[in-house]
């Protein structure tokens, strides 16, 4: 099955793998990860929030964790978030929460942001925009494919930003 999320990667010339999984799973990135045989920690949950100013960004974190909210307010650059609703990411994304792929809908200066935590790992799942596909890039393919500033949205004890 040969989705957007794929031919946009394949137009840019990124490597990626398929993987399949029943669509009898429930929903979830944590389940997905399950299903195929992940850690948790390498599914990625790719979630839509809203600012104050009706700005909507993209935050890809791990299906083990979820992001410190002072955090992402830095980030952001907001004091006002909150996660879109179920309708304003299909408006945004073109698809419905729970297989949501991390790059080929954004428009022009659309910002998305990647927890650094997944830079970690060697391989990655992320949706490929129907339930029972997914699809397995390296960090580094998804921080490109998606245009995302890489930042720290899980963990406490360090900066959302990183020194030079």
């Amino acid at each position: 099955m040969k989705l957007p999320a794929h031919e946009y990667l394949d137009q840019a010339g990124l490597p990626y793998e398929t993987a399949t999984f029943p669509d009898s799973t429930e929903k979830g990135a944590a389940n997905v990860a399950h299903a195929l045989g992940f850690r948790e920690s390498q599914m990625v949950k790719t979630l839509i929030f809203e600012t104050g100013a009706g700005e909507r960004a993209l935050v890809m974190v791990p299906a083990d964790r979820g992001a410190i909210s002072g955090h992402l307010k830095r980030a952001l650059g907001s004091r006002n978030i909150r996660l879109a609703s179920l309708e304003a990411v299909r408006e945004t994304t073109g698809y419905e929460v729970g297989s949501v792929p991390p790059f080929h809908w954004q428009p022009p200066g659309f910002r998305s942001f990647c927890d650094a935590a997944l830079m970690k790992e060697d391989r990655l799942g992320v949706g490929a925009g129907v339930w029972g596909q997914e699809i397995l890039v390296t960090p580094d393919t998804l921080v490109k494919a998606s245009s995302a500033r890489v930042v720290n949205l899980t963990d406490r004890e360090r900066p959302v930003e990183e020194g030079p």
